[in-house]
């Protein structure tokens, strides 16, 4: 019955943002598949924290000006998500879910909230970021870097990823006494207070959207447009083909999205441990 509520929720949120161009295709069935499990393996807690990331990420996409419609021209991904963007932001999450079924751990709980924690305040940095009427610098040298750059920060959008990491803790707390789960409140995890979640939530979150950016700006791969000469993510700009410009071969955004939120899952992890 889990198995059919999951994929009927799944189905319709993702419809909906198929719908409104949200999602493509790719990414509406990666999501419906996503959400499925969530809820399925796991509950409303697991299920509730994905559709606070989907959902907030979203509107503040939607709510983008001309100014970052332009700027996501250099984004290898733009604001349709497709299964790649999907599972690399939600993935992490859904294998702690399905491991805390077949093994029920309060590390999973910790590591979970990690790392939806850090692709939340990722995506938050981004689309606050885009608002921002001072030019971002880069987290490697604080130097001033064109907007779009990627591992160039702004003090907005490092308020919004610290923001938004913890909104997550805090609605892991909320939703952990409102599911009243009895697995999860036979490990230990009701007994954290509010304010520790949060903490947890906020700098796990905060730190792995710092690593996101560190990895952005030194070992992402990216390419340089031969029209305008901006570094960007994408091989195509200006109507033509960029050239390689620096970065591994395998990091693509996607992936260091999946490795920013893991290592994120761990701190949160760790301080779950100090914490309680």
């Amino acid at each position: 019955m889990d198995w059919i509520i999951g994929a009927l929720c799944a189905l319709l949120i993702a419809g909906a943002a198929y719908w409104k161009r949200s999602l493509s295709l790719s990414g509406a069935v990666a999501a419906v598949i996503m959400g499925t499990v969530y809820y399925a393996a796991g509950n409303l807690f697991w299920f509730g924290i994905l559709i606070l990331f989907f959902v907030t990420s979203t509107l503040f996409s939607k709510l983008r000006g001309d100014r970052k419609v332009e700027l996501e021209k250099s984004y290898a991904k733009s604001g349709r998500r497709d299964a790649g963007q999907v599972f690399a932001n939600g993935g992490i999450g859904m294998v702690a879910c399905i491991l805390n079924a077949l093994w029920p751990n309060p590390a999973w709980g910790y590591f979970f909230i990690g790392s939806m924690a850090a692709v939340t305040a990722d995506t938050w940095a981004t689309e606050w970021g885009g608002w921002s009427k001072r030019p971002p610098r880069s987290v490697v040298n604080w130097r001033v870097v064109p907007p779009g750059t990627s591992g160039g920060v702004s003090s907005l959008g490092s308020m919004a990823a610290l923001i938004g990491a913890g909104i997550i803790g805090g609605a892991a707390w909320l939703l952990f006494r409102w599911t009243g789960d009895t697995q999860i409140a036979a490990q230990g995890l009701m007994s954290i207070g509010l304010w520790k979640w949060v903490i947890i939530g906020g700098v796990s979150g905060f730190a792995g959207a710092m690593a996101d950016s560190l990895l952005g700006a030194t070992v992402q791969k990216m390419y340089r447009c031969e029209v305008c000469g901006k570094i960007v993510e994408v091989r195509e700009h200006c109507g033509q083909a960029t050239v390689p410009a620096r970065g591994w071969n395998w990091m693509s955004n996607d992936a260091v999205n999946l490795i920013s939120s893991v290592a994120a899952g761990f701190i949160a992890w760790g301080l779950g441990v100090i914490l309680t």
